[in-house]
């Protein structure tokens, strides 16, 4: 299970991973160990809630595909373990992101002294403008 808060966790089940060789350079070693891992979660056939679900398919991620399936692919450590431990939390990390409800925006408005003071600037710049125009003489 890979826990996201105390009450929702996700069964690994649900989450495939596959090795895979990493790219770049690594010597005779990166031809032949499958290093990296590439972790793919569907999100609409998880168990997740159905809120939980919603707020990640909102989220502007390049991870997410248009078919809701996050895609991670961990290949920043030699050996596999690690790169499987960094994917599952990336992916723990990305839910996280996606479970906080954003706080209400209450709308409010300028205060009566800041109104007042902001008026004040503009007449005050105002002048210091007209002071700035060239009068003709008759």
């Amino acid at each position: 299970m890979l826990p996201i808060t105390d009450t929702v966790a996700i069964p690994l089940g649900e989450i495939d991973i596959e090795a895979i060789r990493a790219q770049g350079a690594g010597g005779q070693n990166v031809n032949k160990v499958a290093s990296a891992v590439h972790l793919r979660f569907d999100i609409p056939a998880s168990s997740l809630p159905e809120p939980f679900k919603e707020r990640l398919l909102k989220l502007n991620d390049q991870r997410i595909t248009r078919e809701g399936v996050v895609v991670i692919k961990a290949q920043e450590f030699r050996s596999q373990e690690k790169n499987r431990a960094a994917a599952l939390a990336r992916l723990q990390q990305l839910i996280r992101r996606a479970v906080v409800t954003p706080k209400r925006r209450r709308p409010t408005r300028p205060s009566l002294k800041a109104r007042q003071k902001r008026v004040d600037q503009k007449v005050r710049r105002g002048r210091i403008k007209a002071l700035r125009t060239k009068f003709e003489m008759e």
